[in-house]
């Protein structure tokens, strides 16, 4: 089968593929053939998390085994002196497949220090559609998707997160639709700070475990949500604000 997309014509150089992983489901939901396709041709990988990016490569239907590709591992605790040798396999030519452990590559995850040297190296940079839990819940709260903001993880210490809380309202309520998130474990905490702190009519969306098979995806007021006992301890879920 041809490629539908090449873009090594010129170029002696790799090209950098960001490939979607899943939010946490079975990849026929999302895939594409360009997916696929990447998949199929590709022989060295980028992962934040290398078992997950052999579960993806097996659910992409990848026949080549496993152990013949090569994995390199880029996550939080990957040291900048070590960032250049991520892009050697592209200056030498191959082509390289850059996975998150969830969702999109770059966006709430180490990829961009690889994407940013692949630009000042001219290495093609090429980004495939998949999932995206901020996207996704923002698309499904019903709140402006014109001006919003990603804050990622709200600070761990309560007296700084009621701060930084107190600041996304503020925002909120002037228009700007504020996402953010929390370590699974901490999301009760955090649910109760927001319902603690903000004004009972600020709209708040809970999504939960988004495209999952336990899905689930509500906006309410504050003064709703004080009424209504959610426990989301250990659920994968983003949280938006909004007027």
């Amino acid at each position: 089968m041809q490629p539908f997309f090449i873009y090594k014509i010129v170029s002696k150089r790799g090209v950098l593929y960001l490939m979607p992983n899943t939010l946490g489901g079975v990849a026929d939901t999302f895939t594409t053939e360009q997916s696929r396709f990447v998949a199929a041709n590709t022989k060295v990988f980028i992962a934040e998390e290398i078992r997950s990016a052999r579960k993806l490569l097996r659910t992409l239907g990848v026949t080549i085994p496993l152990e013949e590709l090569e994995f390199l591992l880029l996550n939080e605790h990957t040291k900048p002196d070590e960032w250049p040798k991520l892009i050697e396999p592209l200056m030498e030519g191959k082509d390289v497949g850059l996975m998150s452990e969830a969702g999109v590559p770059c966006v709430a995850d180490p990829g961009n220090v690889v994407v940013r040297l692949a630009h000042e190296n001219k290495i093609k940079v090429v980004p495939l559609s998949g999932p995206s839990s901020i996207i996704m819940a923002l698309m499904a709260s019903g709140m402006n998707g014109q001006e919003f903001c990603f804050n990622g993880y709200l600070p761990r210490e309560k007296s700084d997160r009621i701060k930084k809380i107190r600041q996304l309202e503020q925002l909120a309520l002037r228009g700007q639709t504020q996402l953010f998130m929390d370590a699974p474990y901490r999301n009760n905490q955090l649910l109760e700070d927001l319902l603690n702190q903000c004004k009972m009519d600020t709209r708040l969306c809970i999504a939960k475990n988004i495209s999952l098979d336990h899905e689930q995806i509500r906006t309410k007021q504050i003064a709703e949500w004080h009424m209504e006992k959610q426990d989301l301890h250990k659920q994968l879920v983003m949280f938006v604000l909004g007027k």
